[in-house]
């Protein structure tokens, strides 16, 4: 390190000694040196040269005195550490010096044993302040990293214990959302621009401070979907208990913000939610250079298709079996036994609902006809039609009963 240091003081002889004296650290590189004959010149050459580490200021100069030069500098947002000359004895004007901020102070005349080693402890103290000062930013762009991803008290927790630069790739049992919106692809296509970027940035916010309520992880956003992780990047021993809560309330803000949005006249898609429990391996995946904390594994695939099988089955959410068997007092029907694209087992599935919704009677004709379907009973086909005649705005009931005309058996179904 190379450091700068400006001597104020209107004596002609001083440059001359001080150039003598710090020759060697000159030559070395060690010290680069600037003069200045009174307080306002300095302030000039601080000005135009604001990589000045130090100043070593006398008191008695004309047009700003030292006193004056030193209430300047610590107004200034770089305060630079300045060493005061005061005449021996001075010890009013040490006092007001070392009151206004001044880091050390030298008694004329200048003893240059005493300034040399005054220098390299100001030097010392500069260092340090570099380094906690570099910490500091280290922590603050860990800390912005992180908050992309994490509830706000967990991204200052890791960034503080420094644990926000390596999280290690694992594996780890996680529970895992995905989020989309239907329809968006075709208000991309005909919103403006400037209502669209407001629309998402709107939307994503939204349901990403919903998601850190429920302290889980953002694992993704892309576009107007979310890939969500809970039980990473620390423990929640009741991941899928969380994961089902923070669907039930992504799902409510989204609806109220299309009712919110189709009272402007925009009409913005519902949002689809899909769940599964399993392992995956998570970790940060950007390197060096990017923090990308995510997941990767089948079990996160599966989420994803589970989030997609909505549209086929009329339903806003669809968790696997793994999710309502791990889920504290799991509300939901079964949906069936579904063949994801790209899997060779059937995966069950179920709705989770609302305990109003779970505990109102149609609830229970549903798992009704769904038991007589299962079973194959011919039953089934008149159960639904009943249960869709008494309450037509039920998709996944009207679903099943579709099926059972098409000639469907059983409950496995077959969904790109």
């Amino acid at each position: 390190m190379t450091a700068t240091i400006l001597f104020v003081d209107d004596e002609p002889d001083l440059e001359a000694l001080v150039l003598q004296k710090f020759r060697r650290q000159i030559r070395d590189g060690m010290l680069a040196i600037m003069f200045a004959r009174d307080g306002l010149e300095a302030l000039q050459s601080l000005e135009q040269n604001p990589q000045v580490d130090m100043v070593v200021s006398d008191i008695n100069m004309p047009r700003m005195d030292g006193l004056s030069l030193l209430q300047k500098l610590q107004e200034a947002e770089d305060k630079k550490s300045t060493i005061i000359v005061s005449a021996y004895g001075d010890m009013s004007n040490i006092r007001t010096a070392m009151n206004r901020g001044a880091f050390d102070f030298l008694t004329k005349p200048i003893d240059f044993a005493d300034l040399e080693a005054t220098i390299d402890k100001t030097i010392r103290h500069i260092e340090m302040l570099r380094e906690v000062r570099r910490r500091q930013m280290v922590a603050e762009r860990a800390h912005a990293a992180l908050s992309r991803h994490f509830s706000p008290e967990l991204a200052k927790r890791l960034a503080a214990s420094g644990e926000g630069e390596g999280i290690e790739v694992q594996w780890r049992e996680v529970a895992t959302i995905f989020t989309d919106i239907t329809g968006f692809t075709s208000l991309v296509e005909s919103a403006p621009p400037e209502t669209l970027g407001e629309l998402l940035n709107e939307y994503v916010g939204g349901m990403t401070e919903v998601v850190f309520a429920h302290e889980g992880t953002v694992a993704k956003i892309i576009g107007d979907a979310l890939q969500v992780l809970f039980n990473a990047p620390g423990d929640q021993p009741d991941y899928a208990t969380r994961a089902v809560a923070c669907a039930h309330d992504l799902d409510a803000w989204a609806q109220d913000f299309c009712v919110r949005q189709s009272a402007k006249g925009v009409n913005f898609g519902a949002t689809r939610i899909g769940i599964h429990a399993g392992p995956a391996l998570v970790g940060n995946f950007g390197g060096n250079r990017f923090f990308d904390y995510t997941a990767y594994g089948d079990s996160i695939n599966i989420a994803a298709r589970l989030e997609a099988a909505n549209k086929h089955l009329g339903t806003r959410i669809c968790v696997s079996a793994s999710v309502a068997r791990a889920a504290e007092n799991f509300q939901g029907r079964p949906v069936g036994e579904l063949m994801l694209r790209g899997r060779s087992e059937p995966l069950r599935a179920f709705e989770p609902l609302p305990q109003a919704k779970f505990e109102a009677s149609e609830t229970a004709l549903y798992s009704e006809a769904f038991a007589k379907m299962e079973a194959g009973d011919v039953a089934a086909m008149p159960a639904f039609a009943a249960l869709v005649g008494m309450h037509a705005e039920d998709p996944l009931a009207s679903f099943h009963l579709k099926r059972l005309l098409n000639g469907a058996k059983g409950i496995r179904m077959q969904l790109d």
